[in-house]
């Protein structure tokens, strides 16, 4: 979601100084590379580039792609094939080894729905999205569909243009939207047209409870990382935009009033960090009901089976549920000691936790890095449906 707010910011000044801009989207990857189908980058027509669609690997050439769209006025695919051995062509040897689709968009400012437009659908509020590109693989250099839909399920459907496959295509939404996995499908038999269905999530929100000098570190990492944060304390003289200047949200609160200022969603993650035992018992107390996807407690493993036994006396028992998304001691183990290590440590955790990884050495990782079912790959035919 970084990526896509950055790409928005640069469109909005490229049209503040009357600049040309097109966007390249990676729309299909076979076999491995740097980045995946969903990877996007801003060209403006004075070279500008924001985002990445590689290492940067392709990005000279894609600019040049992408400027004579913008020439043209006309989208394209390029294709760029890492397989072969002589990356030569490339000014580059990209060490990867798959071929990658690009789908490159020329922005029109006077269409109501181009896809700068469609990506700032996915920005605004805490809503999970889905985002439609169709692409031609047969056809390149033609006219492409590209980027034209958006979805959630409490707006719908948002695009300007006439969707081909339409019925199919909303079949296919709804099953990213349930398994919150992408799809790649590929429409028709005569003349094949491909999707790519994008499972887009909300931004994560961190809450930090605390605003002791451990969290600055913490709140400066995921700062980096584009995350939404709230800093959440009961001490005016800590929780301040002076110490804390990268920080979404400071509220100055009492523990009982803080569960209802957190955020109530899968995207959510909170750490419980003021060193008060109390505050942070308090806190904890108030918001397992509300079943966010990771609760951080700082300090001992002890301190946290205290508060399990407190929390009992009160006649209040966490679930086994509730148990696997509450991690105490904090972090993953890297030996850290030093706060901008420790802060390390709880952001690999986080993002661990809720993409779906367990912090392991890619080392040590057999097959590709990226799993291949978060884009799955799909073909209509006129008599069955099948996974490839």
């Amino acid at each position: 979601m970084k990526e896509i707010k950055e790409i928005i910011n640069a469109f909005e000044e490229a049209q503040r100084i009357g600049e040309q801009t097109a966007l390249a989207t990676v729309v299909k990857v076979d076999g491995s590379s740097y980045r995946r189908p969903g990877a996007r980058m801003l060209v403006t027509e004075n070279g500008m580039l924001t985002g990445a669609i590689s290492g940067g690997c392709l990005e000279g050439d894609a600019l040049k792609k992408a400027q004579f769209v913008m020439f043209k006025k006309q989208s394209m695919v390029v294709t760029y094939d890492t397989t072969d051995d002589d990356d030569a062509k490339f000014g580059v040897g990209l060490g990867c080894n798959g071929i990658i689709h690009i789908l490159i968009e020329p922005i029109d400012p006077l269409s109501e729905q181009h896809p700068i437009n469609l990506l700032k659908k996915l920005t605004g509020g805490r809503q999970d999205h889905v985002l439609v590109t169709f692409f031609d693989l047969n056809n390149k250099r033609e006219p492409q569909i590209g980027t034209c839909l958006a979805y959630n399920n409490q707006d719908g459907y948002v695009t300007g243009i006439k969707i081909p496959h339409r019925e199919a295509l909303e079949e296919d939404i709804q099953s990213v939207w349930k398994d919150r996995h992408s799809l790649i499908v590929e429409y028709g038999a005569e003349a094949p047209i491909t999707a790519f269905i994008e499972w887009v999530p909300a931004h994560l929100s961190l809450v930090i409870v605390g605003a002791g000098n451990d969290a600055i570190p913490l709140s400066r990492l995921a700062h980096v990382l584009g995350w939404e944060i709230t800093l959440i304390d009961g001490r005016a003289t800590q929780a301040t935009r002076g110490r804390f200047p990268s920080v979404d949200h400071i509220h100055v609160v009492t523990a009982a009033d803080a569960p209802p200022l957190i955020p109530k969603d899968s995207r959510t993650a909170v750490v419980l960090m003021t060193h008060n035992f109390n505050y942070d018992l308090a806190v904890m107390k108030g918001i397992l009901p509300l079943k966010i996807a990771y609760l951080g407690v700082l300090g001992p493993k002890k301190k946290l089976e205290k508060m399990y036994e407190s929390l009992a006396a009160n006649s209040l028992f966490v679930a086994v549920e509730d148990k696997r998304k509450i991690f105490g001691p904090v972090g993953l183990n890297i030996h850290a000691e030093a706060p901008e290590e420790i802060a390390l440590s709880i952001i690999s955790e986080i993002k661990a936790v809720l993409s779906g990884g367990d912090g392991s050495f890619l080392r040590d990782k057999e097959g590709p890095i990226h799993t291949e079912d978060r884009h799955r790959i799909k073909k209509h035919s006129p008599f069955r449906t099948s996974n490839q």
